[in-house]
């Protein structure tokens, strides 16, 4: 099967704000356009996605993903009743995906996930696609960081705090990712930024930890 991937990527100004703690303003918001683009890189590098979805209205990032192939730009829209802006901006970018590649399988990746790599990725694509609706849970098997349907399946985002039981409960069947696997390690928390110190990570990520300057 083939897929088109929706991600959507915040301000930075707005995100990763629970980040703030430990990092200063401008660090934080570095870190999150950092792994944003380089997850999004490891999106397009996977086997199997023809198309990756990007809804923001960060014009630092936007400016760079113009330049990448296979990128499809988004604005972010004005929140709709009813729906946060995350999820507002899935919706939209779901909504485009099953226009321009109604074939395609379609997949919400949230782009804070610096440890994935394209091997991860295809994997569990794969296993996606043999049900109709499935999702990956964060490691502390709460959140979502993956959400997959396949073509013509209804996909219903509900990201936010709760998701994989909000997910599960509208028919996505949790798929049997390894805790260890980037694609459920990704960074929210203080304590999170913690796993990407030596780790084998994207080059603006590891760019962006090495300049960081922790709070005191």
């Amino acid at each position: 099967m083939r897929w088109v991937l929706v991600m959507p990527v915040k301000h930075a100004s707005r995100g990763k704000s629970r980040l703030g703690g430990a990092l200063s303003d401008d660090d934080r918001a570095a870190l999150a356009r950092a792994m944003a683009l380089d997850t999004v890189e490891t999106a397009v590098a996977t086997a199997g996605v023809d198309q990756v979805i990007v809804v923001s209205a960060d014009e630092v990032v936007t400016t760079v993903l113009r330049r990448v192939d296979r990128v499809w730009l988004l604005p972010e829209p004005a929140v709709v009743a009813g729906r946060d802006r995350l999820n507002a901006a899935v919706d939209v970018g779901i909504v485009e995906a099953r226009r321009r590649w109604p074939a395609a399988g379609v997949a919400v990746l949230l782009a804070d996930l610096p440890l994935l790599v394209p091997v991860e990725l295809e994997a569990a694509l794969r296993a996606a696609a043999r049900h109709e609706r499935s999702l990956v849970v964060d490691w502390q098997g709460t959140g979502t960081t993956l959400l997959a349907a396949r073509p013509g399946a209804e996909l219903t985002p509900a990201f936010g705090a709760g998701s994989a039981a909000a997910h599960e409960a509208a028919g996505h069947l949790r798929l049997d990712i390894a805790v260890g696997s980037g694609l459920r390690r990704d960074v929210d928390l203080p304590g999170d930024l913690a796993r990407l110190r030596g780790a084998v990570l994207g080059a603006r990520t590891g760019a962006a930890m090495e300049a960081a300057h922790p709070r005191s």
